[in-house]
């Protein structure tokens, strides 16, 4: 019980931290954006800011997923969940949570063979006319997958510690 209390402070902090952090992408992207339009409307207009702009929001949804989690800012299906006690959310959440983590397994071993053969071929690069490397944004990927991946763990352990002590470790932070 100790070590899953260790665990989800260690995990919950560190992704609050970055989410805290990652959460003044918007206005990067907003400023991709700004000189986007700005030189579209009154000089020639840039082969790069598209891309880049895809490029910041991937790291800006996928970095921010955990954090997202952890303040229970996910999408749920709230028809039958908020009519049951906490401890069948507790119980529900325990269960489902194990799909996800299913998923974010699969989805973080494809984004790592993905990443691998982006490194393999001499940097794969994206076949727009810009052609930045692809490594970076795929790294960030696997980064952040891994991460959602350790958040919905903490997120089971929660759930454990309170079906086993009733204690709410949700607002730990």
């Amino acid at each position: 019980m100790n070590a899953m209390r260790k665990y989800v402070s260690l995990v919950d902090g560190f992704n609050h931290g970055l989410g805290r952090i990652v959460m003044y992408g918007i206005f990067v992207l907003m400023g991709i954006l700004l000189w986007s339009s700005m030189n579209k409307t009154f000089f020639s207009p840039s082969l790069w800011t598209l891309e880049m702009a895809q490029f910041v929001m991937v790291g800006y949804y996928i970095l921010g997923g955990p954090y997202a989690m952890q303040m229970g800012s996910s999408v749920r299906m709230d028809l039958f969940y908020a009519e049951l006690t906490p401890r069948k959310k507790a119980w529900t959440d325990s269960i489902t949570v194990l799909f996800l983590l299913i998923y974010l397994f699969i989805l973080l071993w494809g984004g790592i063979e993905s990443t691998l053969y982006s490194f393999k071929y001499g940097g794969e690069r994206s076949p727009t006319a810009w052609r930045p490397y692809m490594w970076p944004v795929k790294v960030t990927m696997c980064i952040g997958i891994f991460l959602m991946l350790l958040q919905a763990v903490s997120e089971l352990f929660k759930d454990i510690l309170f079906l086993k002590s009733g204690e709410d470790t949700r607002d730990v932070l």
